[in-house]
């Protein structure tokens, strides 16, 4: 009696270069883990991997997600010109892991420059690569970065409708789209907001923060395409802080051009005026980060999470320069300019507005299952093809 061949299972390599892509990856990746058809492998890549930003990788390995290789490419200095050279890195090193693990897709999320590298690499090694949140718009050099993933990738799922409707407007083909939404909608709809102190003080330093009085959360990263004016930026952020004198966790920023200026705006800040309002700390896991940004009275900054990620718990948000300008937004964001009597004065009023209702624009929290069946459905391809509407090359025609 003979038995037919098991199936073999598709080989998904999940590639994280950052904190963020774990955040925004994590539910997705335990819906892959949990698939029949599919075997996962995990990448790290970028920051995941720095001893400066803590290792992002360990929490990864300690959640039980298979890592199967490591990519060192970050180039120190923290200026445009290294992180070109870094995707020059980035592209050796991940061709030859791929070459290595042999994936038959390759997940890549977002708009980082590492990501970037990833995927010029799994394209031309006819790597069929599933891009998450494509189609969307921003400021930095990450809204260049996203749409050349977009023209790389063979698969989409984007985070909202409009962004679909932009990839199709690109020329992808509406077939290729095969799904909506954000898997860090899944984590927030089942979180357990409760934020214990140990979360706020175990690591980093300065201020030991009470979760149970009203505090602020702080992330600002620089804008690589006006490199030179972030640490002025900061300082003015800063003084606005320092005018609320309210308790508040401040993340250290990403590790793009002028980072290092902003860093050094914060350590100045801290070392001339001591103050008592203030914690600093580098890293937190995405569900802790999750619970911060539920549980913050106002979040400040111009992190991409403020303006999604806060929309599911309706986190008031005083979003700070053009860093995310064009991206999608809800009724919680109010933007300012980096001055610091405009910034104070949005803080005060959304501290006075107070929570809005929760957002779905960015996900509805069950997203990861329908990514995880698409990657079993699909069917891999590697030549690309133009597929403008007809009503759009009309339009290009007139």
């Amino acid at each position: 009696m003979s038995t037919a061949p098991e199936a073999r299972k598709r080989k998904v390599l999940v590639v994280l270069v950052d904190r963020a892509n774990y955040g925004r990856l994590k539910p997705a990746m335990a819906a892959i883990q949990a698939h029949p058809d599919l075997e996962p492998g995990v990448l790290c890549a970028g920051t995941m991997v720095l001893e400066r930003f803590r290792q992002p990788v360990e929490i990864v390995r300690a959640d039980g997600f298979p890592v199967l290789g490591e990519v060192y490419m970050e180039l120190e200095g923290s200026t445009p010109a290294t992180m070109a050279k870094s995707v020059g890195f980035g592209i050796v090193e991940f061709a030859n892991e791929y070459h290595r693990l042999k994936p038959d897709v390759a997940l890549i999320i977002g708009d980082r420059y590492e990501a970037l590298a990833a995927a010029i690499a799994a394209a031309y090694m006819n790597i069929a690569i599933v891009h998450v949140q494509g189609g969307e718009v921003s400021g930095s050099i990450d809204e260049s970065a996203r749409h050349a993933i977009t023209k790389f990738a063979h698969f989409h799922f984007p985070a909202t409708r409009r962004a679909a409707e932009f990839l199709v407007r690109m020329g992808e083909d509406p077939a290729t789209i095969l799904g909506i939404g954000c898997p860090s909608s899944d984590i927030a709809l089942g979180l357990d907001k409760t934020l214990t102190p140990e979360t706020l003080n175990a690591r980093g330093s300065g201020a030991v923060l009470d979760p149970a009085s009203p505090f602020l959360l702080v992330v600002f990263h620089p804008v690589t395409t006006s490199f030179g004016g972030e640490r002025e930026q900061m300082e003015e952020l800063l003084k606005a802080l320092a005018g609320a004198a309210m308790p508040t966790l401040l993340l250290w920023p990403n590790i793009d051009a002028g980072s290092d200026h902003i860093s050094k705006a914060v350590r100045v800040f801290r070392n001339r005026h001591g103050p008592s309002w203030l914690r600093t700390l580098t890293n937190l896991s995405p569900e802790d980060y999750l619970r911060v940004l539920a549980n913050t009275a106002c979040a400040l900054g111009n992190s991409s999470s403020f303006v999604r990620d806060a929309g599911y718990f309706g986190t008031p948000v005083v979003l700070v320069g053009d860093r995310q300008d064009g991206r999608e937004r809800d009724t919680h964001v109010t933007r300012v300019e980096p001055e610091a009597g405009e910034i104070e004065a949005a803080l005060r009023a959304q501290l006075a507005a107070g929570r809005r209702a929760p957002s779905t624009l960015y996900g509805d929290g069950h997203v990861s299952g329908r990514i995880a069946q698409a990657l079993a459905d699909l069917s891999p391809y590697t030549q690309k093809r133009l597929a403008y509407p007809e009503a759009l090359v009309r339009e290009a025609r007139k």
